[in-house]
């Protein structure tokens, strides 16, 4: 598995998961909060597609001043709700920025577990076709997962194959992660 598939496919830890309570439990419970949620993808799409930004959020002189600016920096250029900004406030003054991504991404997953939907990623190395995708569909029914929601990227390195994440549970049939468990089956044997 490349570095680049373990950071698309990992599971957001425990830390990332008890701001993403927080946060969704701050948000009106009755509210509708699909505009919130949009700013999150945004903004987590924002950091996961950005390498500079990555940085500039990993760089260790930040502190607390300057988390705020970025807070408010982020606020006015994505015109952010309230709520959102005081989650990155919060996230940087407690020096949590670096993990801001992977925070957003656990939000997100717990927006759509709550809301009953089940999020899966699709990484092929080649575009699916219609039958492949509704196969997958069909498969995960079959599997028992109801109201799916899938989202599917290209990535070259796969070499061919798939992997597929749902939820935080990964199923790596890809031509990479077969050579990464046979290299490591290899190693064990030697």
């Amino acid at each position: 598995m490349t570095l680049a598939q373990e950071q698309q496919i990992r599971a957001p830890g425990e830390l990332a998961q008890r701001y993403a309570r927080a946060f969704c439990d701050y948000l009106p419970a009755k509210g509708d909060n699909s505009e919130t949620m949009q700013q999150v993808r945004a903004l987590r799409d924002a950091i996961q597609g950005d390498p500079a930004f990555q940085a500039w959020l990993n760089d260790p002189r930040l502190n607390d001043d300057s988390a705020r600016r970025i807070a408010e920096e982020l606020a006015n250029a994505l015109h952010l709700d309230d709520a959102l900004l005081r989650l990155i406030g919060v996230v940087g003054e407690n020096g949590r920025l670096p993990e801001l991504g992977e925070i957003l991404e656990a939000v997100l997953l717990l927006d759509a577990k709550r809301r009953g939907i089940v999020p899966v990623e699709v990484a092929t190395a080649t575009p699916l076709t219609d039958h492949q995708r509704q196969q997958i569909q069909n498969t995960l029914t079959d599997a028992g997962y109801q109201h799916i929601v899938m989202t599917e990227r290209q990535d070259s390195s796969l070499i061919g194959g798939m992997t597929v994440r749902v939820g935080s549970v990964l199923f790596d049939s890809s031509i990479a992660g077969r050579l990464t468990r046979l290299q490591n089956a290899m190693k064990g044997a030697a």
